[in-house]
């Protein structure tokens, strides 16, 4: 009899989840031994009543790794230790379910889990492993922002969607002279926005990690016209800041949410500037969840069919309570506990901090 291996995706949608389920789908039909299934929206499908799983055979996965999204589904209002309930007054509160869950789990069979998502969901992984689940963790986040591998599948993709809206924003500020401001995702870390201005040649990058002045932009706005250039282009990460250390977002209204919807700084940034004056138009776009959509980039298919077949290589040696990395070029594993520690953030000695300030890339903070 084969043993079962529960598969999950959780946290936002991400290009080349399809390519790790492909990946740990097809390395178990090559060994053998194994049959696996998915959760359908991360543990809520284990969760639910009757459960929501379904068997990935290979016609549910063949040729999905050029896909965007998860045939699998996936939500990040889904914590099985802070599951939100809904009571009979039509309030909302949390329970801890994670025994009830763990339960369900062993009654189906399954012998261990493969939890793909970001920090937030291997937070999760650590916590159900500390409980006793045999779990694995695998890498997944538009925001490269787990300290514990290089990258991230999904960023590469984010990144070019990105800078191939920044081309196009280019050559319609340059024939209107104006100001375009574009905003990016990447939640509390700057690296898709760094990337993408130097990628496109943006002559302001505002990100997270690095305060900013509105009067410091004013000053590289004005001094970019000077020169007779006659448009500037700015991307801005959605968790930029400036210097008094305010995010742009809302609290989210969706019960199990608690995040703050970020969103909005380069609206934020336009009005600041009219604001002061800035005798130029500007313009905004904001890229929102393209940036999550459609086909992955070659590089992200890659190297998530490569952490697929590695998380199911973890199950078979039963190193439980790793998450796969990506490290100096090779596929290998941390310790989950490890990979939750530090938060991934750019660093103002990053190498590409230097590469944009050589280019005259203005940060706002001077």
């Amino acid at each position: 009899m084969k043993k079962k291996l529960l598969v999950l995706t959780g946290g936002g949608d991400c290009p080349g989840l399809n390519a790790v389920i492909r990946g740990i789908a097809k390395a178990a039909r090559s060994n053998g031994n194994w049959e696996v299934w998915g959760s359908i929206e991360a543990f809520n499908g284990i969760l639910k009543d009757p459960v929501e799983i379904v068997k990935l055979t290979r016609s549910k996965t063949s040729g999905i790794h050029v896909k965007g999204g998860t045939i699998i589904k996936t939500t990040n209002r889904g914590n099985p230790l802070d599951f939100p309930v809904q009571l009979d007054d039509g309030t909302w509160t949390t329970k801890d379910l994670s025994e009830e869950m763990a339960r369900k789990i062993a009654e189906l069979g399954f012998e261990a889990v493969v939890n793909i998502g970001g920090d937030g969901s291997q937070a999760i992984s650590q916590a159900l492993f500390k409980r006793g689940l045999k779990i694995i963790g695998v890498p997944k986040t538009i925001d490269n922002d787990l300290s514990a591998t290089d990258l991230t599948f999904g960023f590469s993709t984010a990144v070019q969607i990105a800078t191939e809206s920044f081309d196009r924003l280019v050559t319609t500020a340059s024939s209107h002279s104006r100001v375009m401001i574009m905003e990016v995702m990447g939640r509390d870390a700057g690296w898709i926005a760094l990337h993408t201005a130097i990628a496109g040649g943006a002559e302001v990058c505002l990100i997270p990690e690095i305060p900013f002045k509105i009067d410091n932009i004013i000053k590289r706005i004005n001094k970019r016209y000077k020169k007779g250039k006659g448009f500037v282009n700015i991307v801005v990460a959605e968790g930029a800041k400036m210097e008094s250390g305010e995010l742009v977002g809302e609290k989210s209204l969706d019960a199990g949410e608690k995040h703050l919807k970020l969103g909005g700084i380069a609206n934020y940034i336009r009005k600041k500037l009219e604001e002061k004056d800035c005798v130029y138009q500007v313009r905004t776009t904001i890229l929102g969840h393209t940036q999550r959509g459609g086909t992955p980039v070659a590089f992200d298919r890659i190297l998530a069919t490569a952490m697929g077949v590695k998380a199911f290589d973890l199950v078979e040696e039963e190193k439980y309570g790793h998450m796969v990395s990506f490290k100096n070029n090779e596929i290998t594993s941390v310790l989950i506990a490890d990979a939750i520690k530090d938060y991934n953030v750019v660093n103002q000695d990053h190498y590409l901090i230097h590469v944009a300030r050589s280019l005259g890339m203005s940060f706002g903070d001077e």
